[in-house]
Formats: structure tokens, sequence, C-alpha cells
């Protein structure tokens, strides 16, 4: 129903309309107007989204002012025709010609302050006598409801009205569309960083009136005294504000006192996640928040305020807040007082340990670079924090502060005691090898953990550290993710880096910065490192040898990478191979299946992956960068790409790839497109499977790089191409020689006949097991390539063929359908572009890709599933060929062992003149040793 325009005139409502330009009209109502006591005079109510505009009564219409409907305070009824507005600007009374027309505008008024401050508290009254008529009857009033996000765009835009800016249509169209579309209930300033200050403002005061969002958030941001302003106006109305996040927008120094005043007005503030790193809140500000706390009836659920510039008075302050509001204890899970220098050096931190030393809810604690006691602190943990803390970083702090060699007890029972600990973070601190030992033993003594990422790095542990790592670390089961870079181990690394090998737990290492040794131990360091990840039952999934300055030796880790069968992840960077390291890279590529992420994880201070998620987030990658690569090593990689087919994505080796443009743009531009071309355009399915299948089944190879490998066997002399393949094959391989060898001293043994056959069927099995891989692999829906799958996608797209098909005849009898209607005398002519189509001729077929319909979804749609079921059948093959192959050689072993009884038997042939029986009718084949 439209809005009544009482007696307007056409005329006149068309005039008005013009006036007002663009804005839709709600209501449109003569009225009197009181301009002075006992006179009024005759206007026109125009009430559009955000404004009641009066004109005069006559044509044309004349504007005689404007009202922001948000000016209104108060809306009453002096009698059943008469509605007085109390605005900012003083009040305003209004007489209207029937009580309808007095409570259709007390309603639209009402309507639109309902849109614009949905959550606001009412700032009108209407008294009960003479009551008003609000059963709606406008159109507005009637589609008026919950709009999107809250009602955002709505106070949004009525905000901008009562401030005289033109309102931002993307801002309400990302509300309304991304944030609405995608739940986020955290405004994010950084989505509308291109506003002015003033437009921005205005974005952040209408979360005040919101009930949708639930979270402020602005990151690496520079805030305006303005917008900062109103960051404090919502916390103050806002009644669903529950996150404040604001790191390094350069907040002003009386900005945490100001958001103390702000929560102290708030009647029930919601506020439960404060986080206000980098930012200068100073010992004054941290005061004033903590006041605050004392009343927060929930607590908080996160506090984050490191590089705050914090000092004692707010430690203070704030340990007494948390000591003394109990719903701190069972709601704080998160703390964060990191990177405040000198915060815990004083006697003013006890209040904070007494609260730590209580039972609490706490999950995450971030104490780094505060001149944190460790012993004082872990006495602390010990009685309030074993149950649930997970993530503890103490990095950067010293073990004690008082000069004494004694390590408290309570270091081992804290790290024995502990039930939930899945990061640790101890980095940069000076542990005595005493405190060192505490802290292994207890994590040996845990039967609780699993996975824990231990941070070591920096800690100038060196040789009594390595003696006491050798010592205990292969018995701890608990660390799955070490970090011991930049330790000055050095030489150390002899007789640690085998102990490491020998805790099966351990699944991601980082030794980066621990090779300042000459050239010869270097290289004896690196042999038993590329021993470790040789072994069958390597546990190790990461490595990281990072900015270590290995330069050429790092060819004899590469050459180890080619076929290894553990490692999916190594950090090479900043070792500077230079292009020999990148040539030899580009051949461990050509035949690793299983290496998928080179580089781009750092230890120390750097990120660190959890421990317990997926290295590769985005399939099998290469990142690689900071080693001295030129156009000829770029070329060289995109060389080994055409061979590689597990690798999907490879990140810009920026640096590199930077330098190497300098001096051959042309060449290093032409090697790096081949490079990246290859993963984007990976196959997968069967060709996966059939491609990949290789190098799974060529393990470890003796290397065949000289004097880089040092377990070559004594035959081989380089160059071998896949002759050796895997410890297990050449195991089966010796083994086989054995019973041949045993074999022949018993020819024509009477006795040994039997066992003789035996070993002829399992030396033949032998010789076949060495094709088992490849011929399983060849196997099944993924290497056959015409499986159930492959044929119902072959039929469902028939199928959709089809339906394209008989769609495009369907459009082109609806296209001709309507083109005769429209213009019968052009269509009788029938005229195509190309020739005549319609008097019998026959009709053009519009061009479509040729296979689209089998294209869509034999290469798209089924690329993600035939590169799983590749990959499964690829696990498949691999564990029944290693159980076929044990079992043989359980088999070989025993039958090895009969025949070497027969031989002892005196009355063995040894010595005697062989018999005329051949190799070839005991059936044994001298082919399949390698020694």
């Amino acid at each position: 129903m439209a809005p009544p325009a009482g007696d307007v005139s056409r005329e006149l409502q068309e005039s008005i309309r013009r006036a007002l330009g663009r804005p839709r009209i709600h209501l449109l109502l003569r009225a009197r107007l009181e301009t002075k006591p006992r006179r009024l005079e005759e206007r026109i109510l125009a009430l559009t989204a955000w404004r009641l505009h009066l004109f005069g009564p006559t044509a044309p219409a004349k504007a005689e002012g404007s009202l922001s409907v948000l000016e209104i305070r108060c809306i009453s009824a002096t009698s059943p025709t008469q509605v007085r507005l109390d605005t900012e600007r003083g009040p305003l009374a209004l007489a209207l010609a029937t009580p309808a027309a007095a409570a259709c505008l007390a309603r639209e008024l009402g309507a639109a302050l309902g849109r614009a401050l949905p959550c606001a508290p009412p700032v009108w009254t209407l008294p009960p006598a003479p009551p008003l008529d609000t059963s709606p009857t406008s159109e507005s009033s009637a589609s008026s409801g919950p709009s999107v996000c809250g009602g955002f765009s709505d106070t949004y835009a009525a905000l901008c009205d009562y401030n005289g800016l033109s309102c931002r249509e993307e801002v309400q169209w990302d509300v309304d569309t991304l944030y609405h579309a995608g739940e986020r209930r955290c405004f994010d300033l950084r989505d509308f960083s291109h506003l002015e200050s003033r437009e921005l403002a205005l974005a952040v005061a209408a979360l005040g009136y919101n009930r949708w969002f639930r979270g402020l958030c602005c990151r690496d941001l520079r805030l305006s005294s303005e917008v900062q302003a109103q960051v404090l106006h919502a916390v103050r109305r806002s009644p669903a504000l529950e996150e404040l996040i604001l790191d390094n927008v350069g907040l002003n120094t009386d900005f945490a006192s100001r958001l103390a005043t702000a929560l102290a007005a708030h009647p029930d503030p919601p506020l439960r996640c404060l986080e206000l790193p980098r930012g200068p809140l100073g010992d004054k500000g941290l005061a004033a928040l903590s006041q605050r706390f004392l009343g927060l009836p929930g607590g908080l659920r996160r506090l984050r305020l490191p590089h705050c510039s914090l000092g004692a008075r707010g430690l203070a302050a704030l340990g007494r807040a948390l000591g003394t509001n109990p719903a701190f204890r069972s709601a704080l899970q998160l703390l964060d007082l990191g990177h405040n220098p000198g915060l815990l050096g004083s006697p003013h931190g006890a209040d904070l340990f007494a609260f730590l030393a209580q039972p609490n809810a706490l999950l995450h604690l971030d104490l780094a670079s505060t001149d944190c006691a460790l012993d004082v602190l872990f006495g602390a943990l010990l009685h309030g924090c074993c149950s649930r803390l997970s993530y503890l970083n103490v990095a950067g702090n010293s073990f004690c502060h008082r000069k004494t060699r004694e390590v408290p007890p309570t270091l081992q029972q804290f790290f024995c005691s502990t039930f939930a600990l899945s990061h640790i973070s101890l980095a940069g601190v000076r542990l005595p090898p005493d405190a060192l030992r505490s802290l292994l033993q207890g994590l040996a003594a845990n039967t609780h953990l699993s996975d824990l990422h231990l941070d070591l790095s920096g800690c100038e542990l060196r040789s009594p550290g390595a003696r006491v790592l050798e010592e205990l670390l292969g018995g701890i089961s608990a660390v799955g993710s070490l970090d011991l870079s930049d330790n000055g181990f050095d030489a150390d690394l002899l007789t640690l880096v085998p102990a490491l090998g020998r805790n099966k737990a351990l699944k991601h290492l980082w030794l980066g910065k621990n090779f300042s040794v000459k050239a010869r131990t270097l290289e004896e360091i690196l042999h038993k490192l590329v021993q470790v990840i040789q072994e069958d039952d390597c546990s190790l999934q990461s490595l990281s040898v990072a900015e270590s300055r290995l330069k050429a030796r790092t060819c004899i880790l590469v050459n180890a990478l080619g076929s290894n069968a553990c490692l999916a992840k190594v950090d090479l960077s900043g070792n500077f191979m230079e292009d020999m390291g990148a040539k030899m890279l580009a051949k461990a590529l050509q035949i690793n299946s299983t290496l998928r992420w080179v580089g781009g994880f750092t230890g120390g201070s750097g990120v660190v992956p959890p421990p317990r998620c997926h290295l590769w987030s985005h399939g099998r990658s290469l990142i690689w960068d900071r080693n001295n690569t030129t156009a000829v090593g770029f070329q060289d990689i995109a060389r080994a790409m055409e061979s590689n087919h597990t690798l999907t994505f490879m990140a810009l080796p920026l640096c590199d790839l930077t330098a190497a443009y300098r001096s051959a743009p042309e060449r290093t531009d032409t090697g790096w497109q081949q490079t990246s071309r290859f993963p984007s355009s990976r196959s997968s399915g069967a060709s996966y499977a059939m491609a990949a299948a290789p190098r799974y089944h060529q393990s470890r190879c003796c290397g065949c790089s000289g004097a880089l490998s040092p377990a070559r066997p004594s035959n081989c002399q380089g160059g071998c191409q896949g002759c050796c393949q895997g410890d297990v094959l050449q195991m089966l391989c010796r083994l086989s020689g054995r019973v041949q060898a045993a074999a022949r001293g018993l020819r024509g043994h009477p006795g040994a006949q039997r066992d003789l056959a035996e070993a002829q069927e399992l030396l033949r099995e032998a010789r076949n097991a060495r094709a088992l891989f490849p011929s399983l692999a060849a196997l099944g829906p993924a290497g056959a390539g015409a499986g159930p799958l492959q044929l119902l996608l072959q039929g469902v797209a028939g199928d959709v063929a089809k339906a394209v098909d008989k769609e495009l005849e369907v459009l082109l009898e609806a296209l001709l359908g309507r083109a005769a209607e429209l213009c019968p005398r052009a269509t009788a002519a029938g005229v195509w572009p190309g020739g005549a189509w319609l008097g019998g001729a026959p009709r053009p077929r519009p061009p479509l890709p040729p296979g689209l319909a089998p294209g869509a979804l034999l290469e798209r749609a089924g690329e993600e599933i035939r590169e799983q079921l590749g990959e499964v059948q690829l696990a498949l093959v691999t564990s029944l060929t290693q159980a076929v192959v044990a079992e043989l050689l359980r088999e070989l072993r025993r039958v090895h062992q009969a025949l070497a009884q027969h031989l002892q038997d005196p009355r063995s042939p040894q010595g005697q003149e062989p018999s005329n029986s051949t190799d070839e009718e005991l059936g044994i084949d001298v082919g399949v040793g390698c020694t």
C-alpha cells in the first residue's frame, strides 16, 4: 500500500520529487508547522529513507529545511492530530489533518529510526494517552524487517546522511555480499583501507549499533585519531562486540586509558578478546585497563599485549586483576605478554606467577623476551598449568637470575607431568647442561605427550649440550619435531647425527647454522646425515639445513634425495650451492617421487610448521631460493620438470630469480617459464601412476657419485643407472648369490636334492621379484585406463554431450520463434551471416569447442579422483611388494641355512670334480646377485 499523500496535488508532488532528485519518498503529507507560539503555517512533509524534508505548500516546490531522523531525540503526541519532535536543534510541533495522518507520520519516523539504529535503546516515547494507531499500513513499514548482517548497510547509510557525506555503495556491497556469504563476523578495516579517514570512521561507528558483527580487526594499517575515536565509540555502545584486535595501527599514547573509560561506560561490556600488539600502552594504559578487568563479569578469553612497552607498574596491576577476578581462572585461554623487555625482571611479577600457579584454563602462554626467570616460571606452571597448557613460548629469556648451578626439580617435574603440551620454544635461552638434562629426563618419563615441537635453536648448547642430547634423546618418544639450529655443534654433529637417527619418534628436524667445520669434517657429517635418511626405518619427514653455507658440498645431501623414500620436505635454502647444486637437484627431481617440498621453512625465530599439520597444504610443491642459482640452473630445473610427474606447485624463488634476471634476462625468463609451466599442467590418474612407478620402485640407490657415496658396493664404479634398486633389493641380491654359491657346492649331493629344488624355485621368484613392482603398478583402474571409473565418466560424458545438442536445438527454436515475432519480414528473407538457412537450407551450428563435455568431465571433474586413486594404488603396490620381498628374504635365509648344513656334512662333494649338471639344469639365475 502506498504511503498517503493527503490532499497534495499531483503537480506539487512531481515538483517535490524533482527537487529531491534520486531519493525515494516514503511519506508525503500536508501539515501545519508551529513557527511561533500559537502561529501555524502550512507545510508539505516529505520523508525519504533517513531525512524529513519541509516544503512550501505551493508549486513549484521550495525547500525550507530538512531534518535527519538521527537528530530526533523524542517523539511525543500532544493530541490525536498533533506530533511533537524533540531534536538536537529544538522542538518541532506538527499538526496533521487527521489522526490517521498523525499515526502514519509517527509510525514512519519510528520505522526509519528502527532501521538506522536497530539495537540502540529507544530515544523516543509515545505516551499511552492519547494513543496512536501504529498498525502497519504503509509500504515502508510493512517491508521493514531485519536485513542482512544486522542492518549494517542501513545504519551506515543513515550515519552518512546525518554527517552530510555520500554513502559509499561498495562498502554496503562488501558487507551485504562478501561478509554475509562468508558468515564473517569480524569487521576487518583492511577491506576498506581505500576509504578516506572520515568515511572509514562512519563505517566503524555503524558497528556500535549492530548485533551481527562480533569483532573489529585491523592490522598494519595506520588509523587516524578520528577512526580511533569511533573504535572507542563502538566499544562503548555495541551490544555484541566481543573481539577487538588492533595490531600496529599507530594508536595514540592515551588510547588504552580511553578504552578503559569506554569499557566503564558500557553497562554490560561483551568484550572477551583484546589484542593490542605493537601499541604504545605503557604502564599507565595497562594499569587503567587492568582496573576495568576487575569489573568484567565473564573475564577475557584472549589477551595479547606484545611489543607494548609494558613495565613493572602495569604488570603489577594486571597480575592483581587476574588474581582478583575469579572469572579469569576459568575463561582466560591465551595470554601473550611477549617482547616487553624487562617486564618480568623485577619482583612486581609475583602476582602474575601466583595466577599461573593456581588451576586455570590457559592453553597458550607467550612470555618471550620478557626477562623472565625460567626456574621460577616452571615452578608456577607445575602447580597450575599442567593439565591444559598446549603452547608455551619463553624464548629469549634467561634460565635463572641468580648465580647458582643448581637446577630446581620443578623443571623436570613439569615436563614429566604436563598432559597437553604440543609446542614449547626455548630459543635463545642459554640452557646449562644440567637444565637440558632435566628437561629431557622429564620428557622421557612423560607418557602422555606425542608429536611435541621442541625449539632449542640458538641456545648455545655446543659440546656439553651435544653430549646430553646423545645420551638421552634416543629414549624420548614425546618429541616429534626438534629445532637444534644455531647451537654451535659443528664437529659434535659427527656423533650427534647418528644419535638423532636412533630416535624413531622424530619426524621433523632443523640442523641449520651448525656446520662451521673444515671441509673433510663437513663431508663426514653430511655422509652420516645421508646414512640416517637412507635407513629403512628412518622416521624423518622433514629436514632443514638452511643458512648453513654448505656450498658445493650441499650436493652430498642432494644426491641422496633422488632415491630418498622418507623425506617429504627439505630446506636447502641459503647454502650457496650455485648451478652445480641446481643440476644435482634437477637429477633428484627426475627420479624422486617422495620429496614434495624443497626449502621454504626456517628454524629458530622463523616460521615453524605446526607439528600436527600436513606439511604441504596445496599438494606436492617445490620451494627453493637463496642459492646463487643463475639462468643455467633454472634451465636445468626446467628440463628436470619434464620428467617429474608429482610436483603440482612451485613457488617463486624471488632472490635467485631477480639476480639471474639482471645478468641474463632472456635465458632466465625462458627457463623459469618452462619450470613454472609443468606443475600447473600435470596430468594425473593412469599417467601419474605409470610415470611414478619407476621412481617408487627405485628406492635407495648407492648414489653413483664417486667419492660422494659413502656406502657404495665394492663392485659399483659409478653410473650404475639404476642397477642397484635399494637396500632391500640389494639384500635380496646378496642372499640369492649366497644361495647360488651354496647350491653349486652341493651339485650331486644325494641328500640335498629336495633343498636344491626348493632353492631353484625361490631363486626363480627372486628373479621375478625385480619386475614385481612395475607389473603390479600397471594393473588396476589407475594403470589400465579402462576401469569402472573411466567407463562411467565416458558414459556420463556421452549423455551430457547429447543434452548439450538438445539444448542447442531448443535454443535455436526459441531464437527463431522470437525473431519471427519481432521481425517477420526479415525472418522470412532467411539471411544468416554465411548463407541462407530458413528456406530449406541446412541450419548453421554455433561453434562450440570440440569435446566440451568429455573434456569437462574426464579431464577436470575426474582429475582429482584419478590422482587420489593413483596414489592409493601405488601405496598398495608398494606395501604388497615389500611384503612379498620380505617373505622371500625369510625363505631364502631358511634355505641358505639348510644348504649350509649340507655343506658341513663330510659326504658333501666339496673339493670333488663338479658334476655334469649345469646352472641352467639347477634353475639358478646367475644374474640375480649383485656381488
